[in-house]
């Protein structure tokens, strides 16, 4: 469950901390207060997209910070796990989103920087908003499927995976196909142009980086004379009269009177010492390095030569020696292809066709399993809406079979009939916005006991319904907070009485002229009071008064008795 929200500097709200409980709880206000920008903010921090349009005017950011309670089953813990995120289970989990001024945003889970994408896939475990735009995917006969499938879980899941995995090697084994039956006579003209390259590189037996060491090899022929000279004159510099000989009669001077003050002149001739047997070392090293200096014209002129064939290679296929061998496995490739082109036609066009027909036995077990699951879930949704006063609905979910594609060979689409001898039509076509509100309901109370997402969120899902479908929507929002903690905004004190706790938003002016938006959860003489201004308007009366308590009381009573 969602613990704990903190809001600050988004859009009119200056700065609300508000704690949460089980349940159900619903959010309301006068039109325009900011419920939606609670919402809003719990989307931020499920990873949906922001903006610096959002941050309130004036502030150079905006932060949320969301608390979550939940059991160590939870499959977000896996997920945390699987993208490395550290989190203990026997802790709260903490979500923090922060937008920028400058349009960049940040993302922190448990302190840990998080990219959006993580957040966004730890998210999808965590909150689940419905707002009155989402009406519409139920319009979209492309989502029809998935939520089949999801329906269907475990019983597809593992079929569907295979399926979508061979289907991607299907459709590379296809596309392969037809890109070799497409090469033109120009293409197949290259292979002699090929084949002479190929010959040329495979030749010059090319080694990676020879370049490099032939040239350094060439500087130090070349120069041979010239290092053998200041090699030897250093050498003896260095073991002349004025050289290590120097050295050595100082350390012998030092060496008879070091003892008559040795805390001076000790560390002195231990320097001398040091210096001497430093310039003995790099003196042997010179000689040892001039002995080995080599004259050979030669190899020098071999080494011309091999640079000289490399040059004219890098000018030809590449910059260095990496390049032309890349380059050559490049056209051996394109060679080999060519060469064995109606080979390789008739071996893609046999495992394109095996393929198929293994494509073809999944895609007829998955739409076995779709029908069963399509039987199912038409049950089961007939019998959500019954509880929403939708008796005698009627829910079909029409499969049609087609060619294969990524998911199976099957469309889906959802059917309704509301009028009793109706036969089933597309959503589009029959469905009120009221009825839509309480389809959509009727899904999320099914999908909330499978997916198991501990925060569900209805932004308005009453709309369009009032009298007895109201109360029918409160009751199930209210049973469905068994399964999950539920949010709602709601303008129908019938949903606003059946919550377990109620949130009031209000926006005010503030001391500076400012507007702010603040939340408070409403005690039981504050919740009589907001529910009379709903049930009321404007002008609250001891009737309107009178009205809430009794609402209040029988919602009690009845959840009470369930």
């Amino acid at each position: 469950m969602l613990q704990e929200l903190s809001i600050r500097h988004l859009a009119v709200i200056e700065q609300i901390r508000i704690a949460f409980h089980r349940g159900f709880q619903v959010l309301t206000g006068e039109t325009g207060a900011g419920k939606s920008i609670v919402i809003d903010a719990l989307g931020l921090v499920a990873g949906g997209r922001g903006s610096a349009d959002m941050i309130r005017h004036g502030c150079d950011r905006a932060d949320i910070e969301a608390v979550f309670d939940l059991p160590e089953s939870h499959p977000v813990w896996q997920t945390l796990q699987r993208l490395g995120i550290q989190a203990d289970p026997q802790e709260a989990l903490i979500v923090r989103r922060e937008l920028q001024a400058q349009g960049k945003s940040a993302a922190r889970i448990n302190g840990q920087h998080v990219t959006l994408a993580m957040l966004r896939e730890a998210g999808e475990h965590l909150v689940n908003i419905h707002g009155q735009h989402e009406h519409q995917s139920l319009l979209r006969t492309d989502r029809h499927l998935e939520w089949l499938d999801s329906f269907a879980g475990e019983a597809i899941q593992p079929l569907k995976a295979a399926y979508q995995d061979q289907y991607r090697e299907y459709v590379n084994v296809n596309r392969e196909r037809r890109e070799l039956e497409e090469l033109t006579r120009q293409q197949m003209q290259m292979l002699d142009l090929y084949r002479y390259q190929l010959e040329e590189i495979a030749e010059a037996k090319l080694k990676p980086g020879e370049d490099e060491v032939l040239a350094e090899e060439r500087r130090k022929l070349a120069h041979a004379e010239k290092l053998a000279d200041a090699a030897s004159g250093a050498y003896d510099l260095l073991y002349g009269s004025k050289g290590i000989s120097t050295l050595s009669k100082a350390i012998s001077r030092l060496e008879e009177i070091v003892k008559v003050d040795s805390q001076r002149l000790t560390p002195l001739l231990e320097q001398l010492q040091s210096a001497y047997y430093a310039a003995e070392d790099v003196a042997f090293q010179l000689r040892d390095y001039r002995d080995e200096i080599e004259f050979n014209p030669e190899r020098l002129a071999e080494i011309e030569q091999r640079l000289d064939l490399l040059f004219g290679l890098k000018r030809k296929y590449g910059e260095n020696v990496e390049e032309i061998l890349a380059y050559h496995a490049r056209i051996q490739a394109d060679t080999d292809r060519l060469e064995n082109r109606d080979e390789r036609l008739k071996a893609l066009a046999d495992q394109e066709e095996r393929l198929r027909e293994d494509l073809e036995a999944k895609a007829e077990r998955l739409s076995s399993i779709r029908r069963d699951a399509s039987r199912q879930l038409s049950r089961a949704i007939e019998a959500e809406l019954k509880d929403l006063q939708m008796e005698r609905a009627v829910f079909e979910v029409k499969l049609e079979a087609g060619p294969i594609g990524p998911t199976g060979a099957d469309a889906a689409e959802f059917l309704l009939s509301t009028n009793p001898g109706e036969p089933p039509k597309p959503l589009a076509r029959i469905a009120s916005g009221g009825e839509m509100s309480r389809v959509m309901l009727a899904l999320k109370a099914i999908f909330a006991r499978i997916d198991q997402i501990p925060v569900l969120v209805f932004d308005e899902v009453d709309t369009g319904v009032s009298g007895r479908a109201a109360q029918a929507v409160a009751e199930k929002l209210s049973r469905l907070s068994g399964h999950c903690q539920v949010f709602a905004i709601t303008h129908l004190p019938q949903v606003a009485c059946m919550a377990d706790d109620q949130y009031e938003i209000r926006k005010q002016v503030t001391e500076d002229s400012r507007t702010a938006t603040s939340i408070r959860e409403l005690g039981r003489t504050e919740r009589v009071e907001e529910l009379a201004r709903m049930l009321g308007g404007v002008e609250v009366t001891d009737k309107t008064r009178h009205h809430a308590q009794e609402m209040l009381s029988l919602a009690e009573r009845q959840k009470n008795a369930c």
